[in-house]
């Protein structure tokens, strides 16, 4: 039903209010914990949510006969009642989930690669990362390379080592980059009908991918971040007792900016019997845990350190279950009697019930719904640092890794070796692997994995459940993505249908690309950008 405004109601909704009377409408023009605090209202109210802005929190209008009233006048009252609500809201009833409805967008620039994944750790927020495949890392700025130097290091005597060392390693990649250029324009000349722009820009990310493995996890880039406040809680919860320098220093900017911008989202962060406490909790645990690792495992166990990905756990019975949950919403069994009557079914019954919910999917975003969240898969994975870097991305799943070091060993790129660069690349590796050693015996074992190059090798687990495998590998076995992730998520896909014996699911991931690499990864999906710029009305650039 449409709701009846006033003339000078109107006018003060239209500046609010992306229509007065439609049934769905986007607020605007309004600060963001009014935003939420009038949402948090609206829960608990009979009101529609414009005639609850109007009554309350549009400060003049209310009580005022509803005289007309100018465009910003009250804004700033306004903002004042919402914090005193969302004070009252969040203390009197606990109800944490009014932070869930502002939304709020923070950059941070020059950061480490181990402060990314720092930041990168909570799921509810999202993230823009600088990524070292399409940005070369050969050119210093402000007369240093880009990486950053561990603030632990400031009185040690290792700093100057460590400067040292992380340079020549930054001016090796810096070195190699154009004679790698001209040695895969040479190996991949242009095709007829490529611009020159999306040949160029192929050859460049490919030079990236080869040499990206000289970095180390010091090298810095820039993030966004997006999320809601309540997200940014959790996330500055666990940078302000992080164990490392430089997460404690960017979590106090952030929460220095982000009290900017919402003050009353962030009052609880660090006091000590609310944020202090909860921070020393998750740095306690922590530490406790590690101390009963180094008591209970050997200290020099390594385990399996060449390349690989290992089914550690699955379900045996996970295609079952599947089509059981794909059943669920459309019979009348309960749950265990509807896995029963699964069990008891033919091959072909199963099968064609599996058809019906995959469906015909035309592309990889066509996914089938959340049936196939049912059942399961644990990988424990042995790959390079880089690699780790971009599927670490993958919030959604479950992941976690082990500390970064040299004794995993590290990777070679072919193409390196072909350059002529195999020598300066080792060497780079063993004077990194040495600076490593001596952070960590100097009492600095935290501070050691700034100094590793990408190449390094780094085990983690990832444990996903079937839904979120057909997303993860048919996405990072696409023709464009690195190698080195690509075969790690080829390898998964090969021991769902080997090892798990899951073929049917196997089956139904049907855009995985098993094929070796196209060479010039990037050089179709810079096809499609200048056919896109074309069919715009644009001229793809030569």
């Amino acid at each position: 039903m449409s709701e009846a405004f006033t003339p000078d109601e109107r006018i003060i909704l239209q500046r609010r209010f992306s229509n007065i009377d439609a049934p769905v409408f986007a607020l605007t023009g309004m600060p963001d914990v009014v935003k939420g605090a009038l949402f948090a209202r609206y829960s608990r109210s009979p009101k529609s949510l414009r005639r609850l802005y109007l009554d309350e929190f549009h400060e003049e209008l209310a009580g005022t006969g509803n005289s007309a009233v100018t465009a910003d006048a009250g804004a700033a009252a306004g903002v004042q009642h919402a914090e005193e609500l969302y004070e009252r809201v969040l203390v009197e009833y606990g109800d944490d989930s009014v932070a869930q409805l502002v939304g709020v967008h923070v950059a941070v620039e020059d950061a480490s690669n181990v402060l990314t994944k720092v930041l990168e750790w909570g799921r509810l927020l999202a993230y823009l990362e600088q990524s070292t495949r399409y940005i070369p890392y050969n050119q210093q700025q402000d007369g240093r390379w880009r990486y950053h130097v561990p603030a632990e290091l400031a009185a040690s005597p290792l700093r100057e080592r460590y400067v040292a060392t992380l340079d020549r390693a930054f001016a090796t990649y810096a070195r190699w980059f154009e004679p790698a250029e001209a040695y895969l324009r040479e190996r991949f000349p242009r095709g007829e009908g490529d611009t020159k722009t999306a040949h160029r820009l192929s050859i460049r990310a490919k030079a990236c991918d080869i040499l990206r493995g000289l970095l180390p996890a010091a090298t810095t880039a820039n993030v966004g971040i997006f999320g809601s406040a309540q997200a940014f809680e959790a996330l500055l919860l666990r940078l302000q007792q992080h164990p490392l320098a430089e997460a404690r220093e960017t979590g106090a900017r952030m929460l220095a900016e982000l009290r900017a911008v919402v003050p009353v989202f962030m009052r609880r962060v660090d006091r000590d019997d609310r944020g202090g406490a909860w921070s020393r909790y998750l740095r306690e645990t922590a530490e406790r845990t590690a101390a009963e690792a180094q008591r209970v495992l050997a200290a020099d166990a390594q385990g399996v350190t060449a390349p690989g990905v290992v089914l550690t756990d699955f379900d045996p019975d996970g295609e079952a279950k599947v089509i059981a949950a794909a059943l669920y919403p459309h019979a009348t069994l309960d749950d265990a009697s509807l896995l029963d009557a699964v069990r008891r079914m033919t091959g072909e019954e199963r099968e064609r019930v599996l058809r019906a919910c995959i469906g015909e999917r035309a592309n990889r975003r066509h996914k089938p719904g959340r049936a196939l969240e049912r059942t399961s898969y644990r990988f424990d994975v042995v790959t390079d640092y880089g690699a780790f870097r971009d599927l670490q991305r993958h919030r959604m799943l479950t992941i976690d890794w082990q500390p970064l070091s040299p004794r995993l060993g590290y990777d070679v790129p072919p193409e390196i070796d072909d350059l002529g660069a195999g020598d300066e690349w080792r060497a780079v590796m063993d004077e990194c692997a040495s600076l490593y050693e001596a952070i960590r015996g100097a009492g600095l074992p935290l501070v050691a994995p700034y100094a590793v190059p990408m190449a390094y090798r780094i085990r983690f687990y990832m444990q996903m459940n079937a839904r979120e495998a057909m997303h993860l590998i048919e996405l990072r076995t696409s023709p464009q993505g690195h190698p080195s992730y690509r075969w790690v998520c080829q390898q998964m896909w090969r021991r769902i249908d080997e090892d798990a014996g899951h073929h049917a699911i196997a089956a139904a991931m049907r855009f995985v690309d098993m094929a070796d690499g196209p060479g010039l990864e990037r050089l179709e999906a810079e096809r499609r950008k200048a056919a896109r710029v074309e069919a715009l009305g644009g001229h793809p650039r030569a």
